[in-house]
């Protein structure tokens, strides 16, 4: 074994995001942040969009974690661990003292437990795939094992992963939410509705939730992390059109427009002198992508998919968002490791899209339908997909739905045909190209509530793809990205998506709300790390 010893969380937690004027930083005073459509659940083990993500991370906790605006892992509920020379033994050292909102200590079986009902196939969690490396995880995910027989308990505060295969990802999938530790008195109490009752272990507790107007997280005051959180209150404010948002922000009554700014305020954002230096720009690991559900006809013709990525003028809806993005010709974004520099993808040609739909039968055309986020501007690049589909003889009507409904409505086999997936696009959960496989384009992710919205199961990719991952030796790390490039060019053979393009983030805060400018473009905390933040108006 060789052991990893790492340091404290604490120490690196304040240091991270510490602006060069420390001094300024006190605890106490509230943030005000927006957003238009309500959120669905705050349940780690189903919440699973970007909107609820930052609000998870600061409910609850998990064995890892990334230190404040990066991608890099540190330990969180862990004090340390060891992994085995192989890769398939993982030994957790817990943090003694740890307390849940409701007041009772943090242990192993909590670990154990949380971990089990995510794959717990009546949870229908999205993330259930991510673990599909731990013994006994086929058992347990077809329910005909009541856990997963490679998590051990050793005592209260040691808990051990064995692993079926290496996993060169298991760290970063220990640093998800779906991973964050719940306690099960509280998910038997509350039930389906835990995720409206949520109960963690995290920097702050849920105070109020008013359904169609706002949510309250207060600071946790006996938080294992001491120093954290420097805000003592979030409030969010929902049912907000995001340019409503923006005035509010103009007028000193909201400190962070959860939507970001609207598109169509866009350029006199960007020129406006008082606002200017407050927008705050991040890449990101990020693709928006045209989903096309494979099981349902005429989708299940690959003609018909590879048509459509013929047919969508990609230039056209890049402008529609002011030029905030590239067009997309893969799945994987371009900074992410595995990108295809060399890959031409699909061109625009709905020439070519017509003679494909002949091929596949289908000359005159079909009626289908598109999904949409109801949020400005997705409705507008849905509409743009729509007129570029009808030149081609493809009538694709609009359901413009709130998010929650969109993201339902693919995680159903039969019910979407087609999901654009603007503002809901995939954000990476960790720099890792793996993490733009499982749960979206996997045969793990094509399960009931899941995110493969094509449903598209491709085996032989799934067994490269576990090949790729059990390459955990620092010297084949060339070779796996290699693999990983190859299974992203034999999706695109497929075409189950029709990238579009990948986007730049851009936000805005108020002048009262401190903190490192990666806070509010944290790649993993998504949008807000609100942990790290901090009020500068606390006397």
């Amino acid at each position: 074994m060789r052991k990893l010893l790492l340091l404290s969380v604490a120490a690196i937690a304040l240091s991270a995001a510490a602006p060069s004027n420390a001094q300024e930083i006190k605890q106490g005073g509230s943030m005000t942040v927006t957003y238009k459509d309500d959120v669905s659940t705050l349940d780690p083990a189903i919440g699973y969009d970007w909107q609820n993500w930052s609000m998870i991370k600061s409910l609850f906790d998990g064995l890892m974690d990334y230190e404040p605006g990066t991608t890099q892992l540190r330990p969180e509920l862990a004090e340390s661990y060891e992994i085995s020379e192989d890769g398939t033994v993982f030994t957790f050292k817990l943090r003694e003292g740890v307390k849940f909102h409701n007041g009772r200590e943090l242990t192993a079986e909590d670990v154990k437990y949380s971990i089990e009902r995510v794959v717990n196939p009546e949870t229908q969690s999205p993330g259930a795939g991510f673990f599909g490396s731990i013994k006994g995880f086929e058992e347990a995910s077809a329910g005909e094992a009541a856990g997963l027989s490679g998590i051990i308990v050793e005592d209260p505060y040691t808990i051990r992963f064995e692993l079926s295969r290496p996993d060169a990802t298991f760290l970063h999938v220990l640093a998800l939410n779906f991973a964050h530790v719940v306690p099960k008195e509280e998910v038997e109490k509350y039930g389906a509705d835990f995720g409206k009752h949520p109960v963690g272990s995290g920097a702050f507790r849920l105070a109020e939730w008013t359904l169609g107007q706002r949510l309250v997280f207060e600071r946790f005051k006996d938080y294992w992390n001491i120093g954290a959180p420097k805000l003592d209150q979030i409030i969010f404010e929902v049912g907000q059109e995001p340019v409503v948002a923006l005035l509010r922000l103009q007028n000193g009554e909201v400190d962070v427009p959860g939507d970001g700014i609207p598109p169509a305020k866009f350029i006199e954002a960007m020129n406006d002198p008082e606002l200017k230096d407050l927008i705050i720009q991040g890449g990101q690991l990020h693709t928006g992508y045209l989903a096309m559900n494979t099981k349902i006809p005429p989708f299940d013709k690959v003609e018909v998919r590879r048509a459509v990525n013929m047919a969508i003028n990609k230039d056209r809806i890049v402008r529609i968002i002011n030029g905030r993005a590239v067009p997309a010709n893969q799945p994987l974004p371009p900074t992410m490791p595995g990108y295809a520099e060399d890959y031409e993808g699909y061109p625009y040609d709905p020439e070519a899209a017509k003679a494909l739909l002949a091929e596949a039968g289908v000359a005159d055309g079909f009626e289908t339908e598109l999904y949409v986020m109801n949020t400005d501007p997705q409705p507008r690049i849905a509409q743009a997909i729509q007129q570029d589909l009808k030149a081609i003889g493809i009538n694709a009507s609009i359901k413009s739905l709130a998010q929650a409904n969109v993201i339902a409505a693919g995680g159903e086999e039969d019910q979407a045909p087609m999901i654009w997936s603007g503002g809901m696009a995939w954000i990476a959960d960790f720099p890792d190209p793996s993490n733009f496989y499982g749960p979206i384009l996997g045969c793990e992710g094509a399960v009931p509530g899941g995110w493969n919205w094509s449903w598209y199961c491709n085996e032989e990719l799934d067994a490269m793809a576990k090949e790729a991952d059990a390459m955990v030796d620092p010297a084949q790390a060339e070779e796996r990205i290699a693999l990983w490039r190859d299974i992203y060019l034999k999706i695109m053979e497929d075409a189950p998506w029709a990238p579009i393009f990948n986007e730049e983030r851009f936000t805005i805060r108020s002048a009262r709300i401190g903190g490192d400018d990666s806070l509010f473009v944290d790649p993993v905390h998504i949008p807000v790390n609100y942990d790290e933040v901090y009020a500068k108006d606390v006397q």
